[in-house]
C-alpha cells in the first residue's frame, strides 16, 4: 500500500520513522529517495565485478530502482532479463536502471554467471545486505525478511515520482515502467494508456 501524508497536520501520522530511525511505512510519490551507499555487481569478470554506488552517482539523470526478493529463484530472472532488454530504451531517455535485493554482491555475481538470461546484464545489481536501503524505503517484507518486488522512478532532483509493489510471487511489467517514465518526462497531463508520441490532455 502506498501511503500519502498530508501537508498539514490533520491527526494522521506524518512521520514514517520510529524512534530507532527505522521506516515503518513505504515511501511514496513526492518524497525524497533515501541516501545510500551500497556495493553492486556490475560485471561478470571477478577483477571488475564490484563497484560501490551512492546517491552521488548518475547525477542529473532519472533513475529507476527495482527490487526483487531473492537471487536464484524463478520469477525474478524473468523480469530482470526483461528490464535488461529495455536498458537501451531507458538510457535513451537519460534514465539509469538499478536493480537490487538483500543478497550479497557475491551471490549476484554467482547468479549472473550461472543463469544464461543474466550473463550480459547492462545495469548494476545493488547488494543491500544490511537491509538499510530496503528499510529506509519501507519495502522490507515483514514476514519473509527480504525486499518486496518494488519499483521506484526517481527524477533528477532525487524525488520519487512513481512507486509500485507486486506480490512476491508476481512479476512486474518493465514496459509499463518505461511508459510511465515517458509520461512523467512530458510534464503534462497524460490519459489512461497514453503512449509516447500520442497527444497529451489540453486543459
Amino acid at each position: 500500500m502506498i501511503s500519502c501524508w498530508p501537508l498539514k497536520s490533520t491527526g494522521f501520522r506524518t512521520n514514517p520513522f520510529n524512534e530507532k530511525g527505522e521506516n515503518n511505512e513505504m515511501l511514496g510519490v513526492g518524497q525524497t529517495f533515501p541516501q545510500f551507499e551500497l556495493d553492486a555487481t556490475v560485471s561478470n569478470e571477478q577483477k571488475n565485478a564490484f563497484k560501490t554506488i551512492t546517491n552521488n552517482d548518475y547525477k542529473g539523470k532519472w533513475k529507476v530502482f527495482f527490487f526483487w526478493p531473492k537471487d536464484f529463484t524463478f520469477v525474478c530472472p524473468t523480469e530482470i532479463a526483461a528490464f535488461g532488454k529495455l536498458n537501451r530504451e531507458f538510457a535513451d531517455r537519460d534514465a539509469q536502471l538499478l536493480g537490487g535485493s538483500t543478497d550479497s554482491e557475491f551471490v549476484h555475481l554467482a547468479w549472473r554467471n550461472n543463469h544464461p538470461d543474466l550473463k550480459d546484464l547492462p545495469f548494476p545489481m545493488l547488494a543491500d545486505v544490511k537491509h538499510e536501503l530496503c528499510r529506509s524505503l519501507g519495502i522490507l517484507d515483514p514476514k519473509a525478511g527480504v525486499a518486496q518486488r518494488a519499483t521506484f522512478v526517481v527524477d533528477p532532483e532525487g524525488i520519487i515520482r512513481f512507486v509500485s509493489v507486486n506480490d512476491l510471487s508476481v512479476g512486474r511489467n518493465p514496459e509499463e515502467v518505461l511508459r510511465v517514465l515517458d509520461a512523467l518526462q512530458t510534464d503534462e497531463l497524460c490519459p489512461c494508456n497514453w503512449q509516447k508520441g500520442e497527444p497529451v490532455l489540453q486543459v
